[in-house]
């Protein structure tokens, strides 16, 4: 198939032979590590001899120039913690290959996974990515935590979806929300956005309502209590952050 899949890697090693196994079937399969500690490079050289390391400038500036390494006019951005399914992968192909598609991207669904339990609710679900694009269409822009592809172009949509195994337990969880909650307290001291008491008090508990009540988290059971609460400590910790930051 000629399609470039690009995937961005640090310490990886439990996550990236499923991930590489699900695009095994494309033509060229692109890695490009931070500088990983453990086997994630070594595992990905098993698969693809274009294994590729660069510092860390971002996430979108990396998924850019994971990008720009593709030789294909398709590219499919994959995460590592995300799988492709057959059903998703033969789509692709078809698509690709199709004369009579006037698309320049798609968006993909994703089927998110917390403590290896799907979520259909809590506003993990639908979840639509555009991953799917023309190499001479999309670029990755974002700062600090929300990256995506601004494609110049028509977009479609396609009905399989990936599997994203994002959340393997409680402890995972909390330290990513502590690097991530670090990431979107400096996106809102560069935007000089002042922080006040309301917001600690306030913000987390509509976080909390929005996750669990407005968006049917009830209905994840006990997962979707905690993806709630979790979801309320964000809220809170990115702001107390950023008061500190003022502060400091």
């Amino acid at each position: 198939m000629s399609i470039s899949v690009t995937i961005i890697t640090y310490n990886e090693e439990n996550n990236i032979v499923d991930a590489l196994e699900s695009v095994k079937w494309a033509s060229e399969i692109i890695v490009v590590d931070s500088g990983s500690t453990d086997k994630t490079i070594s595992i990905s050289k098993k698969f693809t001899n274009r294994v590729i390391t660069n510092s860390w400038p971002g996430y979108a500036l990396q998924k850019q120039f994971a990008a720009d390494l593709a030789t294909n006019d398709w590219i499919l951005s994959l995460d590592a913690d995300e799988r492709v399914t057959p059903l998703l992968a033969k789509e692709i192909q078809e698509t690709i290959l199709d004369p009579n598609n006037q698309y320049d991207g798609f968006y993909i669904s994703r089927q998110n996974y917390y403590l290896n339990k799907a979520i259909y609710h809590s506003g993990w679900s639908p979840d639509f990515q555009l991953r799917l694009y023309k190499k001479n269409k999309g670029k990755w822009t974002g700062n600090f935590v929300h990256e995506s592809v601004t494609l110049e172009g028509k977009i479609g949509k396609l009905k399989g979806k990936l599997d994203h195994y994002s959340i393997p337990s409680l402890a995972f969880h909390h330290e990513r929300l502590n690097k991530y909650t670090t990431l979107a307290a400096n996106e809102l001291c560069s935007r000089n956005k002042p922080v006040g008491v309301l917001d600690l008090l306030f913000r987390p508990i509509i976080a909390l309502f929005r996750s669990y009540i407005w968006r049917l988290g009830f209905l994840d059971g006990f997962c979707g209590i905690i993806i709630a609460y979790f979801a309320a400590y964000y809220v809170f910790l990115k702001y107390a952050k950023a008061w500190e930051h003022k502060q400091s």
